[in-house]
């Protein structure tokens, strides 16, 4: 597309610097989630069919997808049961009757799924654990596992779950559909790719798994895929006013030299959003990329005020306070984030580094900690925790914190100095120093592409990971 194109100019110099195509592993960006509380449901209509409603988030699974219960093993325990009432009378017989009911694996099932549905997790993890007791083939009860611990973001609990439900059921794409979802709500997209390109690849395909596959591929920087995935999409996506989607199609297209491509979706997208709070923000972002602080707070509070319950909007005026150095101001729109959005993991995280600014080290501590325990991997929550505690001279807490930074990110030259330091002041005087040598190579070879990240650092995007609604 020739660079003076009107269309371009006015809608891609807008939108294209928001910084949503940096989503890459060792970026310091913003990644949340947002979770809606039934996105993890997923009705199963047979042991090896996926039936369109499983594209929605719909209910836990059925108990056709059992492995057949041992009869006689039942008939064992109710004879068990009845002899050891120790008489034939008729109580006894209905007693035992009773008991062959309390072990009848579909209505334990049946109970589970209607405490599931009912949201009452504890309770349907108490029925869907006792088929399991009866029978460990039942693909479904751990499917409803892993989606319990879902619902309460036990991710790798949920992982074991749902993987050994797929052991016994691979050919249901519904589980390799959560499995997918369990990664990608982790962001980590790139274990996100495989299961979702197989259920995309399983007749009839899935509208989530190809939606949130192509957002995978987008933040692996793989612009080809992401077209060749989301575009299909158009027809179900576009006339649903998905900026996010319009967005990620446009900026893919645009990179990988698909000019009408690029233009059509940039056209829909100022099409439909001009005025709405969602472009205002998007605008504001924009502003707030390029350094323009007064616009990005013009047009982020215009749409915080046409929309107070705007996802991201108070975040990202916390956001332009922070680069204006109004960190007062920044902590009040951070704490309106938290008041729409209680397990926001990055807003503490900045709320954290706000009050370590002001060096309200209780504050941050306790809003660092907040993060963490909603999202372990975020570096730099843990990096401001290992800071506290060694400036408080509580060095195993800052080792322990730092060992985690290195796990999660072993080329992490800051981390690995402060490690170093913390080391030292232990007493472990040659651990110390390896590991103080080895974060000065690390900073040697890093400085030149660091400084340039710098330069070109943009305000992070957590609406694109976003699920279609």
């Amino acid at each position: 597309m020739a660079e003076e194109n009107p269309l371009r100019l006015a809608t891609s110099r807008m939108v294209a610097v928001a910084g949503c195509d940096c989503l890459r592993e060792g970026s310091e960006v913003d990644t949340r989630p947002d979770f809606d509380g039934e996105a993890f449901r997923v009705d199963f209509k047979s042991a090896d069919s996926m039936g369109s409603s499983e594209f929605k988030p719909l209910a836990g699974g059925h108990y056709r997808t059992m492995k057949p219960v041992s009869s006689i093993g039942t008939l064992f325990v109710v004879l068990f049961l009845f002899l050891l009432s120790g008489s034939f009378s008729a109580p006894a017989k209905t007693r035992a009757g009773e008991a062959q009911a309390a072990l009848d694996p579909r209505k334990l099932f049946e109970a589970g799924e209607a405490a599931l549905h009912a949201g009452k997790l504890d309770e349907a993890e108490h029925e869907f654990r006792r088929v399991l007791a009866i029978n460990p083939g039942v693909a479904s009860a751990y499917t409803n596992l892993g989606v319990i611990h879902m619902r309460r973001k036990q991710w790798t609990q949920a992982l074991v779950m749902l993987q050994k439900a797929e052991r016994l059921a691979p050919d249901m794409a519904g589980i390799r559909l959560n499995i997918g979802l369990v990664y990608y709500r982790q962001k980590n997209f790139l274990a996100a790719i495989e299961p979702f390109e197989s259920v995309v690849r399983q007749p009839p395909g899935s509208y989530q798994a190809r939606y949130l596959l192509g957002f995978c591929y987008f933040f692996d920087s793989r612009w080809a895929d992401t077209v060749a995935t989301l575009e299909p999409l158009w027809e179900q996506v576009a006339p649903a006013d998905q900026l996010n989607y319009l967005y990620v199609l446009g900026r893919a297209a645009e990179i990988s030299k698909n000019a009408a491509l690029e233009e059509k979706a940039y056209a829909r997208m100022a099409e439909i959003g001009q005025g709405s709070p969602e472009f205002r923000m998007i605008i504001g972002k924009s502003h707030l990329n390029r350094g323009e602080y007064d616009d990005a707070l013009r047009e982020l509070e215009a749409a915080a005020q046409a929309d107070p319950k705007l996802p991201l909007a108070h975040y990202y005026l916390g956001m332009t306070y922070v680069r204006k150095q109004d960190y007062e101001r920044a902590r009040v729109e951070f704490q309106k984030d938290l008041d729409l959005e209680r397990d926001a993991a990055f807003t503490y995280e900045q709320l954290g580094k706000v009050e370590s600014t002001l060096q309200n080290e209780g504050e941050a501590a306790k809003d660092f900690g907040r993060a963490v325990k909603l999202d372990p991997q975020l570096v730099d929550s843990r990096m401001g925790l290992a800071k506290i505690a060694e400036r408080k001279k509580e060095y195993p807490a800052a080792l322990a914190q730092l060992d985690e930074i290195t796990r999660l990110d072993k080329n992490n030259a800051h981390s690995r100095y402060l490690r170093g330091q913390v080391l030292l002041r232990m007493g472990r005087e040659k651990e110390g120093r390896e590991e103080l040598a080895v974060a000065t190579k690390m900073r040697n070879d890093q400085r030149a592409a660091r400084h340039k990240e710098l330069e070109g650092e943009t305000v992070p995007s957590p609406e694109l990971t976003r699920e279609p609604e």
